[in-house]
């Protein structure tokens, strides 16, 4: 795969939004979509917020490292309790990730902790992972893009919601571009976080990319 170029990050150092890639580890919907969760997880970094992961294979894997070669930073949510147990019983890998928390609490725990320490979780394709981590956030009423199109789970959620005739609290954004996606689940962080009055941004520049 073609390294991306590189481009000035705008970070916001009073609050750095963290946005969760949620995707199949392995199937069909990896090998459909790999391409695009590279440039979802490489448009959370030009665009100024943090990527979190599974810490997994497949999509979310594909979204670290188009994050990381642009200079974004990315933080890991293991579901093993050390390294050694990350990569030799689980047989996960630890690259372009800033950091991985090792949580302990196999898939079902990880899960939790990854989407609670998210500000919005984007689905792409996925599995019945994908579908764990999307009820959950749901649940807990938080900013859902979903990647249309994407297949597996992803192109399920609205039959599903319809099925279960959930009401919907918490925002869902549909979306078939990656860049303008993130951008819409950036505004409406920012447009959750302003009208609670939480804080006022300002934004600068860090430029120095790794890729």
């Amino acid at each position: 795969m073609a390294k991306r170029p590189s481009a000035p990050i705008p970070y916001h150092l009073e609050h750095q939004y963290k946005i969760c890639v949620s995707g199949a580890a392995a199937g069909e919907t990896v090998r459909e979509n790999a391409e695009i969760a590279y440039e979802i997880g490489r448009q959370i970094g030009l665009q100024g917020a943090i990527l979190l992961t599974g810490a997994t294979t497949g999509l979310p894997f594909m979204a670290a490292k188009g994050n990381y070669e642009c200079g974004g930073l990315a933080i890991g949510f293991s579901p093993a309790s050390t390294i050694r147990d990350h990569v030799n019983s689980y047989k996960l890998p630890v690259q372009y990730h800033d950091v991985i928390v090792y949580t302990g609490f196999n898939y079902t725990g990880r899960n939790l902790l990854l989407t609670r320490a998210a500000d919005a979780v984007i689905t792409i394709g996925g599995r019945m992972g994908s579908l764990n981590e999307f009820t959950i956030a749901f649940e807990d009423q938080k900013i859902l893009g979903i990647l249309v199109g994407s297949g597996g789970i992803a192109d399920e959620i609205p039959h599903l919601l319809h099925q279960a005739k959930k009401e919907l609290k918490s925002k869902l954004i549909y979306g078939g571009d990656p860049k303008g996606l993130v951008e819409k689940i950036i505004a409406a962080i920012h447009d959750e976080y302003r009208r609670a009055g939480y804080f006022k941004l300002r934004t600068r520049a860090r430029s120095a990319a790794r890729g």
